[in-house]
């Protein structure tokens, strides 16, 4: 009796290690995928890397003080955007002529249907200046409390897509419709004299008024919504997460901030954003798990 052998021309050797069957596996980690090699000089290279894409549990903190920071330079950076106001009406009369040509030019009539009823106009222009900030905000907090896992992943989406709308802000500048001239469009803020909005009236010298091209107010609220939509188990949740972004876009019309093609400039850099995270952890941020490693991991 002893060991099992097995002869080879060579001689005998060890015996081969113990089958793994009937084990009991441990838990399952994700493991981003690396396009580093795993050997050599690369190795601990591919280590740092996978590390990187790994989803983590968030740093308060940090996610505090990335969020303020990333929105003051977000700010900074749109209000210091020439505010090339020849330009930004000349890009708006193309815009105007280019939905009247598809036949989708009704912003002028939805903004007059609502301006004739006080209380639902004088509630958009709140709806405006508000629930941008609030519910996406709102949206993170949830990602960070209940999906810690994927609270990186779908943050990076938000950042990304904000990113790109700078560019949109420098390289295009456009008037929304309540700054045309000679167009009858009314600009709701200031008729009802709504309080708290930079879209116009006192606080608008603080706020670039010619970037309107893309609009984040469509990029955020759909992000928002899908997010809601895709992570939230109650229906009612769900068809909040559907109705958010519909709302915003009536909105962003009627209260004539936005053409609809500024919706669609939204939509695009929306989905640069996703491509972008997608890119990084290899999935779609709704994939990945709900809790991330610990802490002080490895």
């Amino acid at each position: 009796m002893g060991e099992a052998t097995v002869r080879t021309p060579g001689g005998p050797s060890s015996a081969a290690p113990p089958s793994a069957e009937g084990s009991v596996p441990g838990p399952r980690r994700y493991r981003a995928p690396s396009d580093s090699l795993p050997w050599g000089p690369f190795a601990w290279g591919r280590s740092a890397w996978d590390r990187l894409r790994s989803p983590r549990h968030p740093r308060l903190w940090f996610e505090i003080l990335l969020i303020a920071l990333s929105y003051w330079t977000y700010s900074l950076i749109r209000n210091a955007v020439p505010e090339q106001k020849a330009a930004a009406l000349r890009n708006a009369d193309w815009i105007l002529r280019a939905e009247e040509t598809l036949g989708i030019a009704v912003e002028q009539t939805i903004n007059k249907a609502v301006n004739s009823v006080t209380w639902l106009v004088v509630g958009m222009n709140y709806y405006y200046a508000t629930l941008h900030f609030i519910v996406t905000i709102g949206v993170l907090v949830w990602l960070y409390r209940w999906h810690p896992g994927r609270y990186a992943a779908t943050r990076l989406v938000l950042f990304a897509t904000t990113g790109v709308a700078l560019l949109g802000y420098y390289l295009y500048p456009l008037a929304p419709p309540r700054l045309m001239p000679g167009e009858g469009f009314i600009d709701t803020v200031l008729v009802h004299d709504t309080w708290g909005s930079m879209a116009s009236g006192n606080l608008a010298a603080m706020s670039n008024q010619y970037a309107a091209m893309p609009s984040m107010h469509i990029g955020w609220s759909v992000w928002c919504g899908i997010t809601i939509a895709t992570l939230a188990r109650p229906l009612w949740a769900k068809a909040l997460g559907v109705l958010y972004p519909t709302l915003t876009l009536i909105v962003i019309v009627a209260t004539a901030n936005h053409f609809w093609l500024d919706a669609v400039g939204g939509m695009l850099c929306l989905t640069f954003g996703y491509g972008l995270s997608y890119a990084w952890y290899r999935t779609a941020s709704y994939r990945l798990p709900r809790h991330a490693a610990p802490l002080g991991a490895s």
